[in-house]
């Protein structure tokens, strides 16, 4: 029988102890809130457990060390909040560039600015199309139990490592501090050999060198073109999403992560007055389900986004409807969560008018 280890744990701290589990070499990070659980633990147990944690000066210094130790070979990690995240786009950048593998978590917080410490879906654009300068994109994974933000920190350090590409994990300060029954799986971790990193000089090869910074533009050209192949194989085989009552479903919610939960209870008071409603959950932001969102739309007399921001997710919503059918959305901002009841109540308005 599979040995299971089965913990009564908040998010941030599943994710954490998965991270160990999953063979993580090195945390860099910076405490802010909603997500400072995530290294008041990885301090407590990384260094226990054969793993590196240091606290950087801020998070500038955090995902710079996180190049530094990606570029050596080591499987590392950093996490932070809404602000912190936006510190660290510069850095995001140059990682992408110099396609280094790691994982960044960002644990939502209401904003613009410092906001709020309140849950909050804000950082959809940031995440989804590159958040600092130039044509890259990370690979990005919306959990939405506490189950998931363990499982997905397996799953983006392999996407990571398979793709020489920066995987994010994209949670909320709901999802950050809720406490949920979360199953630890006995896992063999194969890390992938990296020939690329800079470990030095060897008889077999002369010293690797890795770098953003290509001077000619003619070069500058040929690594874009290169990234542009790469996130066109990650758009083909990566894309994950969760179906729920689609199958004759006239009206479509889409919604991820904590919403996605509020938007599965709203379905389920639909149908039970007869009203045939069906929800996708978006697992991947990047890449977005664009192709099977199509697909249903043949059958749909709309569609409708769930969110707990100005409605960011609308703009793939409707390249993936292409015109089929009318697109809108409903939400909460500034840290406010809607009840499932509420959901229901603004989008029967919504779609009454389509």
């Amino acid at each position: 029988m599979e040995e299971l280890d089965i913990r009564l744990m908040k998010g941030n701290e599943a994710l954490a102890e998965a991270a160990i589990q999953a063979g993580c070499d090195a945390f860099f990070g910076y405490p802010i809130t909603p997500q400072s659980e995530i290294p008041e633990y990885l301090s407590r147990e990384m260094p226990k457990r054969g793993g590196v944690f240091l606290q950087a000066e801020s998070e500038v210094a955090s995902i710079n060390m996180i190049y530094g130790a990606a570029g050596a070979g080591a499987r590392v990690m950093t996490t932070s909040s809404s602000p912190g995240i936006s510190l660290m786009q510069e850095g995001i950048s140059y990682i992408a560039c110099a396609q280094l593998p790691c994982l960044i978590v960002n644990v939502n917080r209401g904003g613009p600015g410092l906001g709020t410490i309140q849950p909050s879906q804000g950082d959809y654009f940031q995440s989804t199309k590159g958040g600092g300068h130039g044509d890259y994109h990370l690979i990005v994974l919306a959990p939405n139990s506490v189950q998931e933000m363990a499982d997905f920190v397996f799953l983006g350090f392999e996407l990571a490592d398979k793709y020489r590409n920066p995987v994010m994990i994209l949670s909320d300060g709901a999802i950050g501090q809720m406490m949920e029954k979360v199953v630890f799986k006995k896992r063999e971790i194969k890390k992938v050999p990296k020939p690329w990193a800079t470990t030095g000089k060897t008889k077999d090869r002369e010293r690797n060198i890795i770098t953003s910074l290509f001077i000619q533009p003619e070069k500058m050209e040929v690594v874009n073109i290169e990234l542009i192949k790469k996130y066109k194989e990650i758009c083909e085989k990566e894309v994950r999403y969760e179906e729920i009552m689609t199958d004759d479903a006239e009206y479509l919610i889409v919604a991820y992560g904590l919403s996605a939960r509020i938007a599965h209870k709203t379905i389920q008071l639909a149908r039970a007055e007869g009203k045939k409603w069906g929800l996708l959950r978006p697992i991947t932001l990047y890449p977005f389900p664009y192709k099977r969102i199509e697909e249903i739309a043949n059958h749909l007399k709309g569609a409708a986004t769930v969110e707990l921001n100005a409605g960011q997710m609308v703009e793939d919503l409707k390249l993936a409807i292409n015109g089929k059918v009318p697109v809108s959305y409903y939400g909460r901002m500034g840290g406010i969560i809607p009840s499932p009841e509420e959901v229901k109540e603004n989008l029967e308005k919504i779609f009454s008018n389509f």
